[in-house]
C-alpha cells in the first residue's frame, strides 16, 4: 500500500512539475487539493482486500465522502499513479476498472449502464465535468477534455471532447471529420 501511495505522490508532484524524487516535492503533492481523497481511497481498498478489516472499508469509504467529497466505490480498481487534482463531485463506480495513471479532475463521473462499468487504460486524463458511462473501454494515452459525455470505447491515444464526445486527434494528429473512430 505504501509503495502505491508513494507511487501516486510522485506523479502527482510531476503533474505539479516538481521533481519526484525530492522529499519536498512528495510533501507538497500530500498537502495538495485531492490527497485526501487519494489516499482514503488507497487506505479502503486495502481495507477492503482483507475480510476482517472490510467494516473499516465501510467507515474509510463513508470519511472519503465526507472529508475527500468524492465517491469511489470499495470495488474499484485503480492503478498506480492515480491523481486527483480536485476531488469534488467525483463518482466512480464500484466495477470501474482503470490502469497506471489516471489522472481525474472534478465532477467526473464514472459510472456504469445498465450494470456495466468502462474499463480505462493507461495514462487517461480525465477533464473536469466529463462522464464516462458504461460498457465503454478508453485505450492507454487518451484524454478526456472538459464536460464531454464518452458512451462509445475511444482508442489508444485518443483526444475527445463534446456530447456526445468525439476523438478530435490520436496521438496528436488531427482526425478528419467523415472519419468513423469512436
Amino acid at each position: 500500500m505504501f509503495s502505491t501511495i508513494k507511487a501516486d505522490l510522485r506523479r502527482k508532484a510531476e503533474w505539479y512539475d516538481l521533481p519526484p524524487d525530492k522529499v519536498g516535492s512528495l510533501i507538497k503533492a500530500f498537502f495538495s487539493d485531492g490527497s485526501t481523497a487519494q489516499l482514503l481511497y488507497r487506505l479502503m481498498r486495502f481495507c477492503q482486500s482483507y475480510a476482517f478489516l472490510k467494516p473499516i472499508a465501510i467507515i474509510v469509504y463513508r470519511l472519503n465522502v465526507f472529508f475527500g467529497h468524492v465517491v469511489i466505490g470499495r470495488g474499484a480498481s485503480i492503478g498506480e499513479e492515480f491523481v486527483i487534482i480536485h476531488s469534488f463531485g467525483i463518482v466512480i463506480n464500484s466495477a470501474v476498472k482503470a490502469g497506471t495513471g489516471l489522472v481525474i479532475e472534478h465532477g467526473v463521473t464514472i459510472g456504469a449502464e445498465k450494470g456495466l462499468s468502462p474499463v480505462l487504460g493507461n495514462n487517461v486524463f480525465i477533464g473536469a465535468g466529463a462522464k464516462i458511462i458504461g460498457a465503454v473501454t478508453i485505450g492507454n494515452d487518451v484524454k478526456i477534455g472538459a464536460n464531454a459525455v464518452v458512451t462509445k470505447s475511444l482508442p489508444d491515444g485518443a483526444t475527445a471532447v463534446g456530447v456526445p464526445a468525439k476523438v478530435i486527434k490520436i496521438y496528436g494528429e488531427k482526425v478528419s471529420a467523415d472519419s468513423t473512430v469512436i
